[in-house]
Parts: structure tokens; sequence; C-alpha cells
């Protein structure tokens, strides 16, 4: 017998959850070939041997929740990504570009990284179902595997642009049938984020009649919830209706207790997910290991302003500002107020490209406010109209022990929430959250080797096999023959995170070698430019 890659000398740690193990891995062609024990298949049969004396051999991440969509279009690469050891990228979360049609005016709305696309706007508006994005992906060449749910986002602008009120039956009619056919294009699912338009305007009702139809595809109900916040548990409560009505799974996407007069329910809602599990339902979560969220500026506001086509040119308007302005101070209970929970000293607007702007990048909102003689909501609604989009931003309102906590539930999953960026390109647009370059190193560094917060063969799991099994992908997310050649080799002594949120542009270091369907995309710490991704599938792909 010979094979393409002979892995020796390394501690096999292979996504079970079970104890590591010394062990030789072989590779051939796109699989794994056997697990044998140390020096039992002669190097000579080898086109390739690679010793990991001192090294981890595990499978390959999983990202349950990738926000690579655009980065993927200016770079197949996903520098950061795989060199955290990344080798599949599920997407989603919010918007897909596909399917176009119906109430999309756009299919990628060209604003931050996306003003960097050249050629892909009028290739997506050829993207009449779901999979066409996906296969457009691979056959441009991507290093990682790429995967997505629909997003119910997507699915209802199809439908009703960002039309406010409740789906009418025609109007449920048309989305039940684009969820179906995304399903068969290979969905995982339909995910929601219920904080952001047009999302947010989505009933219970609308988002189980939707799930029915993923039921029956086999897929997952995963879900930004309606509220991490003050109105944490209805919101859990409402996800829990949602996968017993429409008879799903559900999948929680970065669970948190955000604001500190919210950080005591953390453990509540750990309780409310362990029981919902004990009674028959069949719910998880994921999480990113970060002290901060990231999304937009505009998230102080009211979505019901943010939503509206001339949103940002409005902001000129003394009328409607003070009608926002109004809107946003009363904390209505109805929408997540994040200024409100991270405090102006917590907001970091980061992702400003006006020349005018770049002065504030990573300055804390009263710290901004300060120095332009204002208000924090003045300057914030100042910061929009001069930038006319929305800022990407940082807010810092979850508490460490919280996070501890949850690392060590065992339906946890890590994720990071981010696009794969190459600081050589990206850096160009100013900050970002450092979980695009450091969650699953910061796993393995910081709350691994050196806080022991968790074991590192339940970190390993919770980034592979517990992903792949949730999504259905039984030959993914462990080192087992047969099962596609997804391997990283890490340094466990080294192995960090070096972006930070004042200079987060840094990749990680310690992730060694990184192989993907068996071709070798990071060879000594470096990406060897290699494009081997393959579009993975939900059950209900046809």
């Amino acid at each position: 017998m010979a094979v393409q890659t002979l892995i020796q000398n390394g501690r096999v740690v292979d996504g079970t959850g079970n104890p590591w193990f010394y062990a030789d891995v072989l590779l051939d062609g796109d699989r794994i070939a056997a697990v044998v024990p140390p020096g039992q298949f002669p190097s000579a049969y080898a086109e390739a041997v690679v010793d990991a004396s001192g090294m981890v051999v595990c499978p390959g991440f999983i990202d349950i929740q990738s926000h690579s969509i655009v980065p993927l279009m200016i770079d197949g690469r996903s520098l950061s990504k795989v060199l955290q050891g990344v080798t599949t990228e599920i997407m989603g979360e919010g918007w897909t570009p596909a399917p176009f049609g119906g109430r999309i005016a756009e299919p990628i709305p060209i604003s931050g990284f996306a003003r960097r696309l050249t050629g892909w706007q009028e290739e997506a508006r050829n993207w009449r179902r779901f999979g066409d994005w996906l296969d457009a992906l691979a056959r441009h060449g991507v290093s990682p595997n790429i995967g997505s749910f629909i997003a119910g986002g997507t699915v209802r602008q199809y439908a009703k642009g960002f039309d406010p009120t409740p789906a009418t039956p025609d109007e449920l009619t048309l989305m039940q049938r684009v969820v179906a056919e995304a399903m068969e294009d290979g969905a995982f699912g339909v995910a929601y984020a219920l904080i952001y338009p047009p999302d947010v305007f989505a009933t219970t009702e609308e988002i189980i009649y939707l799930c029915r139809v993923v039921a029956r595809y086999g897929g997952l109900y995963i879900t930004h919830l309606r509220s991490e916040a003050d109105q944490l548990f209805p919101a859990l409560d409402e996800a829990f209706r949602i996968g017993r009505e429409a008879g799903l799974p559900v999948e929680i996407y970065h669970l948190k207790a955000a604001g500190r007069r919210n950080w005591a329910k953390a453990p509540e809602a750990i309780a409310r997910i362990e029981a919902a599990r004990a009674a028959g339902l069949d719910v998880t979560a994921d999480m990113y290991p970060y002290q901060a969220a990231g999304t937009g500026l505009a998230s102080v506001l009211p979505p019901r302003y943010t939503a509206l086509p001339d949103f940002y040119t409005r902001l000129n308007d003394p009328a409607f500002r003070a009608e926002i302005r109004a809107a946003t101070l009363h904390v209505s209970g109805d929408w997540e107020p994040l200024a409100d929970l991270a405090g102006p000293e917590g907001v970091m607007p980061v992702g400003m490209e006006h020349p005018s702007l770049r002065p504030y990048v990573g300055k804390r909102l009263a710290e901004i406010a300060a120095m332009r003689g204002q208000d924090w909501l003045d300057a914030a609604l100042d910061l929009l109209a001069i930038e006319g989009r929305n800022i990407p931003t940082v807010y810092f309102m979850m508490d460490e022990q919280n996070i501890r906590l949850q690392l060590q539930q065992p339906w946890i999953k890590i994720s990071t929430d981010a696009g794969g960026l190459d600081p050589a390109w990206a850096a160009e647009h100013g900050p970002v959250h450092p979980r695009a370059y450091g969650t699953y190193t910061r796993v393995l560094g910081y709350y691994v080797r050196e806080e022991r917060v968790l074991t590192l063969e339940d970190a390993v799991r919770k980034m592979s096999s517990a992903v792949a099994d949730r999504l259905g992908l039984r030959d993914r997310g462990q080192i087992r023959p047969g099962f596609f050649a997804d391997v990283v080799v890490f340094d466990p002594q080294q192995v960090a995170d070096r972006a930070t949120f004042t200079d987060p542009h840094q990749l990680s270091v310690g992730i060694r070698d990184v192989w993907i369907n068996g071709v070798r995309v990071v060879a000594d710490g470096r990406h060897a430019g290699a494009l081997p991704g393959r579009v993975v599938r939900g059950a209900g792909a046809r």
C-alpha cells in the first residue's frame, strides 16, 4: 500500500473528545487512509513524510458562524481562518447573496470590504437559486470547504423587501418556495438574525411556518436570538417554541448575556437550555471567546429606522434626527439597545473610511463625542451620516466569568462570527473584531493551555466533530479512516492568538500544517496558495 502523505509521531486528538494517543496518520487522495501505531507504516511507501513530533494532529475546525461571503470573493485563501486551523466555513447568518430576485435590489450591497469586488456583482445577478452562489465560489477556487444556511432575512427580503408588516398568505407561500429550493440545493437550514432588519420584522408564527419546511428536509433552525440582554429569557422561550412547534433542532448563535445588568442571567440561561434538552428539545449553542461583540454602529438605533432605504441621507434632516433621538433614548423593550447595554464608553467604532473620520477609528464613542463637543447619540448620528453606510463597531458588554462558564458546557461549540481576512488588504479598511484572526487559537492557547478552563480534547471536539455532527457531516470532523482528510497539525505549546482590539490585523501562530481534502494548504505555518475547498451540503440536498 502506497499513500500520498504520512504524518508521523504526533499526538492524535481525534475530535471525539476521547483522550489523545500517539499514532501515525496516513492520507491518500482526499481521505484519511489509516490511523496506525507509531512506526508501523514504512515511510518508504509514502510520497511525503511529515514529522509531527511534539505536535498535536487533529481534525480541521468547522466554523458554524462564518461571515466569509464577501472575503472569499476577494481572496479565496481565507488566510486568517485557515491559519487558525479552520477547514470548513458555514455561512448564512443575516444574509446570503443567493437566491437573487423578488424584491432584492442588489445581490451584494457594495460597502466595506465589498468595495474591493470586481466582476462579482454581475455574476451574482444570475444566482437565481441558493446553490448557484456556493457553486460559483468553488468554481473560482477557495481554500476551505464552504456551506451555508439560507438566511431568513434574505428569504423575507425576497418576498417583502424591508416592509415591516406581517407577511401575507401569498408572501408566505413565496417564502416557503424559496426555503424549499434552498434546502434542496444543500442549505443546512434557515438562519435568522432577529435584531437586524428585515429579520426583526418576522413574527414567531412566520418563522415557525418556514421552519416546518426546513424540518421536512432534515434541517436546523439557527438563530441570533431576538434578545441577548434584557429580554434574554423570552427570546430563549421563542427559540424553544419554534423548535417544538416546527419539529426541528435549534442552534443558538453566539450565546451570551449582554450588558452588565444582565450578566447574572447567564447561569439561568444555561439552566433553561439544560431543562429544554431534558424535556426532549434538541437545542445547542455556539460562542466566541471574547468579552466584546461586533456589529454595526447603526445597532445603537431602533431597527425600524435603519431599515429605511434612505436612512443615511435622511440623517441630515433635523426632524428625522429628532424622531430617531427620541425613540433611541426611550428604551421600549422591543429592540436591542446596544449603546444602552455597553454604555458609550463600551462602544468602539472601528470601520470608518471617510477621511474626516479616520482620527476617530478605534476610539470609544464617549471619547469621540467629547472630541466633537457632542453627546454620544448626536456623535453616532453624525458618524453614520458622514460615512453614508453602517460602520463596523465593537461593543464591550460580556463578562469573562460567563465566557468560562459557557465554554465548559458540553453542548457549546466554538464559532467566529467573522470572515476570513488577509491583513495585506483588510487593514486598509481599518480595525476589525479580533475574532476574525484569533478565535480558535485563543481557545487553544489561552483557555486550554494557560487557564485550563477546558481540556484540549474537549476544545477540539467543540471545534470539529460536535459541529460536524450538528450539521450532519458524517464524514468530516474526526481523525478516522475513510473520513475526508481535513487535518491540522499544531504546536500545543506555541499556538496562540495575536490579534487584539487595538491591533487586530495579526495572524495567529502555532498552526503549522493544514490539509483540506488531502491537499496541503498550510506548510510550516505559511499558506501554500492551494484552493481545494469544496461545497458541503445539508441532508436535504438533491
